[in-house]
C-alpha cells in the first residue's frame, strides 16, 4: 500500500514462535490512533514472554492504525474510524485496505484474539472485557480473563471483533483507562489478565491470579446531561450507586442553583466523561447494571 510520499504502509508487527506447537493467538492494539494502553500492555506482554516457554505463536501487531498513532489521532488521515471497516477490501479505501491487511495477514491465521481499546476522547473506561457472552467460548475466556467488570455487547458491524468472530474463533475486547495515555494500573489489569488467558489455553506455564471479583453486566446505560454548563461530579469511575443516587450537578461559573445528575439504575459506573464543560445531551456516566445470573443468558 503506497502513501503520497512513495513509501509503503506497512503493519508492524511482533511474532512469538514457541518451541512446541499449540494455539496460534493475536494481540492487537491503536486500532484507534490515540489509544495508547494497549500499546503498552502488548509491550509488557513481549518482554514478560520467553518463546522457549511458550506453546504454539503469539501475534503482536501493538499498533494498528499507524497514521492515526502518529499524528495522535483517534481516525485515519481521511477521517474514517478503521474499526468499522472490518473486513476491508483489497480495493477498497484507506481504511478498507487496512482492515483486509489484517484481516488476511494476521486474523485468518489466529483461533484466538484480544484487542485493546481505551475510553474516547475526555471519557475514563473501568477495565473490562466487552464480548458476545452468549458464546459459552467467548464467556468461558472471560471467566479466565477475570476483569473487574464483563459487559455483554452484541457484535458491530464493520468492527474487528464482528468481523473475526466466528465458530472457531473466538475474540475478547478489553476496554480501559482514557485516550493519549499510560494508565499503570489499567496495564496491569490487560498484561494480567491476558496472561491468565494464555496460561489456560496452555500456552504459558503460570499466570498471576486474580484480586478481585468480576461484576457481570447484561446491559449499560449512558446518562446524558440534561442542560448545558459546568458538571461538578460527586461519583467517580468504579463506584457502585443505586437508582437515584445523585452523580453530580450541572451548575454554570457563577454560584447559583445547580441541576441534580441522577443515577437511572443500579449498577456500577463503568465509564465516565472527565471533562468538565457539558453540552445539553452530552454522555456523563455509563452505568452497568449487575446481572444477578453471572452474565449468563
Amino acid at each position: 500500500m503506497k502513501l503520497p510520499t512513495g513509501s509503503s504502509l506497512s503493519l508492524p508487527m511482533t511474532v512469538l514462535n514457541g518451541v512446541e506447537e499449540g494455539p496460534v493467538v493475536f494481540l492487537s492494539a491503536a486500532i484507534h490512533g490515540d489509544e495508547l494502553n494497549g500499546v503498552e500492555i502488548i509491550h509488557q506482554l513481549l518482554g514478560s514472554i520467553s518463546p522457549r516457554s511458550l506453546k504454539g505463536t503469539i501475534i503482536a501487531v501493538p499498533v494498528v492504525n499507524v497514521l492515526g498513532f502518529v499524528n495522535e489521532s483517534r481516525y485515519l488521515p481521511d477521517g474514517r474510524d478503521l474499526n468499522r471497516h472490518f473486513p476491508g477490501s483489497a480495493r477498497g479505501s484507506l481504511a478498507s485496505r487496512i482492515a483486509d491487511l489484517f484481516m488476511n495477514n494476521v486474523a485468518i491465521h489466529c483461533e484466538l484474539g484480544i484487542d485493546y481499546h481505551t475510553g474516547t476522547g475526555h471519557r475514563g473506561n473501568v477495565p473490562q472485557i466487552r464480548g458476545n457472552m452468549d458464546d459459552p467460548g467467548v464467556y468461558s475466556l472471560t471467566e479466565v480473563f477475570a476483569p473487574p467488570v464483563a459487559l455483554h455487547a452484541r457484535l458491530r458491524d464493520g468492527s474487528l471483533r464482528g468481523a473475526a468472530s466466528d465458530d472457531h474463533r473466538k475474540i475478547l475486547l478489553f476496554e480501559g483507562g482514557q485516550a493519549h495515555r499510560f494508565q499503570h494500573s489499567v496495564i496491569r489489569e490487560g498484561v494480567d489478565g491476558t496472561l491468565r488467558v494464555l496460561a489456560h489455553k496452555g500456552m504459558i506455564p503460570q499466570a498471576p491470579p486474580p484480586s478481585h471479583s468480576t461484576f457481570w453486566s447484561r446491559s449499560a446505560k449512558w446518562v446524558r446531561a440534561r442542560r448545558s454548563g459546568v458538571l461538578r461530579l460527586e461519583a467517580a469511575l468504579g463506584d457502585s450507586v443505586q437508582k437515584g443516587d445523585v452523580i453530580g450537578r450541572i451548575g454554570s461559573t457563577s454560584p447559583g442553583k445547580s441541576l441534580r445528575v441522577l443515577s437511572p439504575v443500579t449498577g456500577v459506573i463503568i465509564g465516565i466523561i472527565r471533562n468538565p464543560i457539558i453540552n445539553q445531551g452530552g454522555p456523563i456516566a455509563n452505568i452497568a447494571e449487575e446481572d444477578p445470573n453471572g452474565g449468563v443468558k
